[in-house]
């Protein structure tokens, strides 16, 4: 288990969170503006809907609640995700984020970590975005890593 430590310390069957948070029209809007999103409903200054793809903070802020040392002794690197939308993320509304580590794996000398994340409303648990994101947390040649001896 790696809650309270290092993400790369991550394993199959750990949860992470519930955190809750309020998405701002402020991280919308700069959120926005910074991925080059120039959208009036995300610009105008009143966005009613942050961008699908901010549910990317919600992954980090579940890494900074449940692993708060960081990445551990190497970075971690983001491979894939895949996000299913369900409906719209409202801003000013109180949201909460929930990840579970469903696979943990070597492949081709590296080490792979699927987590399932789910962001959902706080006051009725109404489901808004399923988000299943794979990182790499090692890979031959990082310290600690486990070598291989030659037959």
């Amino acid at each position: 288990m790696a809650i309270g430590r290092y993400t790369c310390d991550l394993e199959k069957g750990d949860v992470l969170g519930p955190v809750q948070f309020t998405m701002s029209k402020f991280v919308v809007r700069e959120y926005a503006h910074a991925v080059e999103m120039h959208q009036p409903c995300f610009q105008d200054g009143t966005p009613r809907f942050a961008p699908p793809t901010l549910v990317h903070l919600s992954k980090l802020r579940l890494y900074k609640h449940a692993c708060p040392g960081g990445t551990g002794p190497s970075a971690r690197l983001h491979v894939e995700y895949n996000a299913t939308i369900h409906s719209g993320v409202p801003v000013d509304v109180p949201l909460q984020v929930r990840g579970v580590v469903v696979e943990r794996e070597m492949r081709r000398g590296r080490e792979y970590v699927v987590m399932e994340i789910e962001l959902r409303t706080a006051a009725d648990d109404r489901l808004l975005i399923t988000y299943r994101d794979t990182i790499i947390t090692a890979y031959v040649g990082t310290p600690g890593f486990p070598q291989r001896t030659a037959a």
